[in-house]
């Protein structure tokens, strides 16, 4: 409203602002142009071009709260609070890491979130509800690394720059020499064992592990217990008992008898041993050696001794029948029939009984083995076990 609103002019009025000076007057025209005064003495603000519901808010409004935060500061219920992790991977040579696994966890096993890494070696990790974390990072020829933090609601949070450190390649090598090199040292101590220091004792081995014979090494064995001389003595010793007894009478006496006395006890020592011990076992696959026990009660010990009359270790390891020793009684049994005379000579019948005769025979030596002979010799491998 102007200056005259409310009120009708006079010309008494007029004429005195007609005496005004001009400039005076001109001053009181320009205020009866400007906006109205309200009544209580305050300009009105000037209504905008648009309507009276957008005006400007009056210092007691307050801004619109955030979407991820309340008027009070809290966060309601029901509001996107997840954030964002990001990073970027590296080799030590500053080299970005493609394809690397990042996953990150919290807690639960099934709250896990994983993303490879960019070509550029960065990884962005989205929807990651707030909380402690614990990040992961792998991939191919590096060691793991791992990184703990906490995001807040809604945060964006940039990790520090993650170098991974190439994974140490260990190889381990075995280096053990070949079989039959164990073997091969093995039957070169039994070759100096002796009861008493004189007597062969070459088919006992005091090693439970020792490494089975090749079929060469089992020829070894063989040939030098049947060439040792020791032997010899012991097959001239039994030829003299035996000629005193007139055993084998078909052979006569005098040097010519005990001559053959002793070739066919050489004969059947020989015979005996190389298709026993040798040609048998070789094929078979067998080991002809007695395993020392050595422990345990000395009923299980006595045992021990008996079964090995009829059983034995085959190459394998396993114990299974003698088949070889067994067999070997009855061919050298056999073949003895050749060469005694024919009057002494064993029937089908007696070969069998003199096999049988052989296991008991055997079984006795065993039980020598495992209670007396061990003590008697010497160069015994004093690594195995003791009794």
């Amino acid at each position: 409203m102007g200056i005259f609103a409310g009120r009708r002019p006079t010309l008494k009025r007029l004429a005195k602002l007609a005496a005004l000076p001009p400039l005076s007057f001109l001053l009181l025209a320009s205020l009866a142009l400007s906006p109205s005064v309200s009544a209580q003495g305050q300009p009105a603000a000037a209504p905008t071009p648009a309507t009276a519901e957008q005006s400007t808010p009056s210092a007691t409004q307050q801004p619109p709260a955030s979407p991820a935060q309340s008027q009070d500061g809290s966060l309601p219920a029901g509001q996107n609070q997840s954030g964002i992790i990001s990073g970027t991977i590296q080799d030590p040579t500053g080299t970005p890491v493609v394809g690397a696994r990042v996953s990150i966890t919290r807690g639960e096993p099934a709250s896990k979130i994983e993303v490879p890494s960019a070509e550029d070696g960065g990884f962005y990790l989205v929807n990651v509800p707030p909380g402690p974390f614990l990040l992961n990072v792998s991939a191919s020829g590096f060691q793991s690394h791992t990184f703990a933090g906490t995001l807040q609601a809604g945060e964006v949070q940039q990790i520090p720059k993650i170098v991974l450190s190439v994974a140490t390649v260990v190889t381990e090598i075995r280096v053990s020499p070949p079989t039959f090199e164990i073997a091969e040292a093995e039957i070169k101590q039994e070759e100096k064992q002796r009861v008493l220091g004189v007597v062969p004792n070459f088919y006992v081995t005091y090693d439970p592990t020792a490494a089975p014979l090749s079929p060469r090494q089992k020829f070894e064995l063989a040939w030098k217990s049947t060439v040792d001389p020791v032997t010899f003595g012991l097959v001239g010793a039994i030829a003299g008992f035996q000629q005193a007894a007139n055993e084998f009478n078909g052979y006569g006496q005098g040097a010519q008898g005990y001559a053959k006395r002793y070739g066919a006890n050489y004969a059947d020592a020989a015979i005996g041993t190389m298709i026993g011990s040798y040609m048998l076992p070789s094929l078979l696959k067998q080991d002809p050696r007695y395993f020392y026990k050595g422990t345990g009660t000395k009923r299980s010990r006595l045992l021990y001794a008996m079964a090995n009359a009829v059983i034995c270790k085959g190459d394998n390891g396993r114990w299974q029948p003698n088949y070889s020793s067994i067999l070997g009684s009855l061919a050298a049994g056999g073949i003895s029939n050749l060469y005694y005379p024919e009057q002494n000579r064993d029937g089908l019948e007696l070969t069998f009984e003199n096999a049988l005769i052989g296991i008991a025979e055997s079984a006795g030596a065993n039980i020598l083995q495992e209670f007396v002979i061990r003590k008697l010799t010497p160069k015994a491998n004093s690594e195995t076990a003791q009794p």
